[in-house]
């Protein structure tokens, strides 16, 4: 990564020595070795077995963690700095949310973190929005050319902070919300009628309780809903269930 975005990243960050920094993906330690400067310590967390032989012992103040980001626990920190390995970055990010830290500066696919951010009427609206923005603040902080990376890859980057809070809205089961945001973004062009009728079943309900939610939101698409109104059908398809 060029030099220059990693100084980026880490202003971003404002570390302190107090600050315990959680790593994803350390790979050859480009950006570890940065933050074992600022920080007082850092988890280094690497699944590759040699890249992680590779960085242990050579800071002083780094724990190098070999494991799946995705399987293992991680030990405490107040804060997040990641390249991200892209092909984990949803199921690493809501991991993340089970956690309590005080913000997260995050480099994802330019996409991923466009949809990040999104809102209602836009096209990168989804599941993933509405689901990112129900635990956390998002920014968007920059966009990253794919010409600071060595291999350059074919896609662009960005940097996005993340700021952990408690949801703007209560929803009366999580795990049902967001199997209804599933359920009604997979059917992106079809009403809130027909696509909620198409997934009853992933749903538990019976197809023929939908006509007694609001008439007005089911002739509407998903993308067009604010989340909060998202929530209430969900808790009111839920009591039917």
């Amino acid at each position: 990564m060029d030099g220059r975005v990693i100084d980026r990243i880490i202003q971003y960050g404002e570390l302190k020595k107090s600050d315990t920094v959680l790593e994803i993906g350390a790979g050859y330690g480009n950006l570890t070795e940065r933050l074992a400067e600022k920080a007082g310590k850092v988890i280094a967390v690497e699944l590759d077995a040699s890249l992680a032989s590779f960085l242990k012992n050579r800071f002083p103040n780094v724990e190098v963690v070999l494991g799946d980001a995705l399987r293992i626990d991680f030990p405490a920190f107040n804060k997040v700095v990641s390249n991200l390995p892209y092909a984990i970055s949803s199921g690493v990010t809501f991991k993340l949310f089970r956690y309590k830290f005080d913000y997260a500066i995050l480099m994802y696919q330019y996409e991923f973190a466009r949809r990040l951010i999104a809102r209602p009427n836009s096209e990168d609206y989804g599941r993933l929005s509405v689901a990112a923005q129900y635990y956390a603040d998002i920014k968007f902080l920059e966009s990253v050319p794919s010409s600071a990376f060595r291999p350059r890859p074919e896609v662009r980057s960005a940097i996005v902070r993340i700021i952990p809070r408690p949801p703007p809205y209560r929803v009366k089961n999580e795990e049902f919300f967001m199997r209804f945001l599933t359920a009604v973004f997979s059917q992106r062009r079809k009403k809130l009628r027909n696509s909620i009728k198409i997934n009853s079943a992933m749903l538990g309900i019976n197809s023929q309780e939908v006509s007694r939610l609001p008439r007005d939101l089911l002739e509407k698409r998903a993308e067009a809903l604010k989340s909060e109104e998202l929530a209430g059908l969900a808790d009111q398809l839920l009591e039917m269930s």
